[in-house]
């Protein structure tokens, strides 16, 4: 209740006309009853159709004004309760921005779809149906109770026997609800998942002949969340039919209590058609307000989850008053750096030193797991190191605004990523204000312009979500030429070259030749001949440099590098 709570107090205006909306609500509810058992015992016994036409026209007014409650309250709780979800689904998203790659880890990208979206619409329901309920139901129950007594008072300790009964059918129902709205939420997240995999890996699975596999897995995981969903479903749906039950119970004691009553005179016809209007609206009151207890399990569930996301810690944080600005430019620098991932034991790096300097290309090469990929993200703070430092321009990156240090460095991921979208929002994503000149050379740069103007609409070609109708190498030579457009101190390039055909990536090294000569090139990749002409080459091996040089300066003393060359390299190209 604290999260919700929370968003309550953002929209004090709307919850009080909410509060005043439930007197409107309830003057009719209450108040036409009342006027309609004096109209029977006073006009209609004594014949005065005087007094029958201004209890008319009382109950007109009384009637209106009743609409323009009802009316009120359910626009205020709707509108509160719609601006929370939004308030919520903007906080999460905001909050995931400053996640690193550890928190995303934590949560799962089909977790944090399901908490933003459908636990957001959980709590959406909740408290749409509290504001409606949970100030009204008390003020109906309380005035319902206090009528009755006045009523009749017999009969009002029938009512008030079995509201114990409701309370603790309810208890028991909110009791078994709790762990089921636990499981029915993790369902969810499974069925998100199994449901992302397929879409995102259906070339795979078809390439694999595994389309059974994965209907059946599907239909394992929708199936459990199906049974959990039925058996909630079923407990919550019971309540109602067992509240009519009692209701009707109740009903005909009274009706059986008022007739002896009704013969000996303690009681009139218009008391107790006005008594059994007061005692449905204070079950009926009562039941509503459990209601809200009944639902509060699944509400509780969806946002511990929400504030589970608030709640983590961000590693990587910005620091206050961070470094935007650096007296020279172009130098970085690794000292003896050390990184373990997040809850891992083993470091994945181990006392990594180099440094480049402005106009230097510097390549990482290794084999598969030696931690190539996991040196650059450091760069960025995508992770921080666990001992040792970074620095660029002589300054710790760990002391520089986040923005600024980011701004600095232009990244092509290992696996390009386009967004939805046409292909020159693409290349303007870091840069959206750059001019259509800037944009076309960027493209030519990266040898995407020849296939960007065969397209029928050029650069205002239409990209479909995830870059899913161009090819491996379109995607890396529009990543390519996205980084260059935000002209970068730092290149890195993450095995960027790798869809490309060697035509291609020989074309595309020498025109990056002039593009980067003032800034600091790190290319991570696998072929030696997208790095030969290195001014560096560091070469890995378990997280460890052993090799550091030219070209040829490994091919001497390098083994490990020796046995990459003679892989890929012929004869006449190792004797060069």
């Amino acid at each position: 209740m604290k999260l919700i709570l929370k968003y309550l107090k953002r929209y004090k205006k709307l919850l009080l006309f909410d509060f005043l909306s439930v007197f409107g609500f309830a003057l009719v509810e209450l108040g036409i009853p009342t006027i309609v058992a004096q109209m029977i015992d006073q006009g209609i016994a004594n014949q005065d159709p005087q007094f029958i036409k201004e209890r008319t026209l009382v109950i007109l007014l009384i009637a209106v004004l009743g609409v323009f409650g009802t009316i009120c309250l359910g626009y205020c709780s709707a509108r509160i309760s719609i601006n929370i979800t939004r308030d919520i689904r903007s906080d999460i998203f905001r909050r995931v921005q400053q996640f690193s790659h550890a928190e995303f880890n934590k949560f799962g990208v089909s977790s944090m779809i399901t908490r933003t979206n459908n636990d957001a619409f959980q709590i959406q329901l909740f408290v749409n149906v509290l504001l409606r309920t949970a100030l009204l139901t008390p003020v109906m129950f309380i005035v319902s109770m206090v009528l009755t007594i006045q009523n009749s008072l017999p009969l009002s300790l029938v009512l008030a026997a079995s509201v114990p009964f409701i309370v603790a059918g309810v208890y028991i129902v909110a009791k078994k609800a709790d762990p089921l709205s636990t499981r029915q939420q993790k369902g969810l997240d499974k069925l998100n998942q199994v449901t992302r995999e397929n879409l995102t890996g259906i070339r795979v699975i078809r390439a694999f002949r595994n389309d059974e596999f994965e209907m059946q897995r599907f239909a394992q995981t929708n199936e459990d969340y199906t049974n959990t969903s039925r058996k909630l479903f079923k407990l919550m749906t019971i309540t109602q039919p067992l509240f009519f039950l009692m209701l009707n119970a109740v009903i005909l004691i009274i009706f059986w209590l008022s007739a002896n009553m009704i013969n000996v005179g303690t009681l009139s016809v218009g008391q107790l058609t006005a008594f059994l209007e007061y005692c449905f609206h204070a079950m009926f009151s009562m039941m509503l307000f459990c209601t809200v207890f009944i639902m509060y399990p699944r509400a509780a569930v969806s946002a511990s989850r929400i504030q589970a996301v608030f709640d983590t810690d961000i590693s990587i944080v910005n620091p206050e008053n961070g470094v935007t600005e650096t007296p020279i430019k172009g130098k970085i620098e690794f000292d003896h750096v050390d990184f373990v991932y997040p809850n891992g034991e083993e470091a994945v790096l181990k006392d990594i030193s180099f440094k480049a300097e402005k106009g230097e290309t510097v390549a990482f090469i290794g084999s598969t797991g030696s931690g190539k990929s996991t040196l650059i993200n450091l760069i960025p703070r995508f992770y921080d190191v666990t001992r040792g430092s970074i620095r660029i321009d002589d300054v710790d990156i760990r002391d520089f605004d986040l923005k600024a240090l980011r701004s600095r460095i232009g990244f092509i991921p290992q696996k390009a990523l386009l967004f939805s979208g046409s292909i020159g929002s693409n290349i303007r994503f870091g840069r959206l204000d750059a001019p259509e000149d800037e944009v076309i050379h960027s493209s030519q740069v990266a040898q995407a312009y020849d296939f960007i103007t065969q397209k029928p609409h050029q650069f205002e070609e239409a990209i479909a979500e995830g870059g899913t109708n161009v090819s491996g190498g379109q995607k890396q030579r529009l990543s390519i030429a996205r980084a260059l457009l935000i002209k970068p101190e730092i290149y890195i390039f993450d095995d960027s070259f790798s869809a490309l055909d060697f035509k291609t990536d020989a074309r595309l090294r020498a025109d990056l030749k002039e593009e980067t000569k003032d800034a600091i090139t790190l290319i991570v990749a696998q072929r030696i001949s997208t790095i030969m002409d290195a001014d560096q080459i560091i070469v890995l091996n378990e997280g460890k440099i052993v090799g550091h040089g030219t070209h040829h300066e490994l091919l001497k003393n390098c083994t490990i590098y020796q046995e990459i060359a003679a892989s890929q390299l012929s004869e006449e190209e190792l004797a060069r």
